[in-house]
């Protein structure tokens, strides 16, 4: 079932309140109090630092899809540094695409003009190396290393280049995160993580678990994994 979200158009969904901040955190192993800098700013020394995901703060704890996967592509970046340095570049995306969203955005493998118009923003901008998002390499103009890495877990919509759903452990793992399939919980073909775990922890066999929802094998150990990388997290 799709919790009655199918209705939901392309602008919606990115817009759609789904977690917390302490939810968002926990699910993309950044710490809370972190991501709540992302999009909240903060101030430090007397200095103020604006967001990063929200053009401003809202003094909401509610994470939309769009704030969760432009928190997912962030974290790539791993150097508060180059985060500090990546703002000025998000904030001038975003009115030159005219999104909210300009991470969550991308059609970028097929779509070459927005690999030009970003490598155009980040030398009127100045960008340092450690903050692009796209290089040129082989005297080809590609993508920075954080967004292969967000590519490699996050699928776009073939007509509207919107993030539709993410595979926190990657493609060929089939644990999907989807705003559209329970209410963004992790799961497997509509069948929530936790509960396919929990089962397992009750004492349930794997068989028996796996036929209960028509499960494969690997779909069961792809859960089980998950919730062993949220445990350990």
């Amino acid at each position: 079932m799709r919790d009655n979200l199918s209705g939901v158009n392309d602008a919606q969904i990115l817009d759609l309140p789904l977690y917390t901040v302490t939810e968002a955190g926990r699910l993309l192993g950044i710490r809370p109090v972190t991501l709540k800098r992302w999009l909240e700013g903060y101030t430090a020394r007397g200095t103020a630092h604006p967001p990063i995901i929200r053009p401003e703060p809202t003094g909401t704890e509610a994470v939309t899809w769009g704030e969760f996967v432009e928190a997912g592509f962030l974290r790539a970046y791993r150097s508060e540094m180059a985060l500090q340095q990546l703002r000025p570049l998000v904030a001038v995306m975003r009115t030159e695409f005219g999104v909210r969203y300009p991470l969550a955005h991308y059609q970028p493998l097929v779509d070459r003009s927005k690999r030009e118009a970003v490598s155009r923003l980040q030398e009127e901008l100045g960008t340092p190396d450690v903050a692009v998002i796209v290089r040129w390499r082989n005297r080809q103009l590609q993508w920075a290393e954080p967004v292969e890495e967000l590519l490699s877990t996050v699928e776009f919509d073939p007509f509207d280049a919107v993030a539709r759903r993410m595979f926190p452990l990657g493609r060929d793992v089939p644990v999907a995160i989807d705003p559209e399939l329970s209410f963004g919980v992790p799961q497997v073909r509509g069948i929530r993580t936790e509960a396919i775990v929990e089962l397992l922890d009750a004492g349930e066999p794997q068989e028996v678990v796996a036929q209960m929802w028509g499960l494969e094998d690997r779909e069961i150990e792809a859960a089980r994994k998950w919730e062993g990388y949220l445990k350990a997290a």
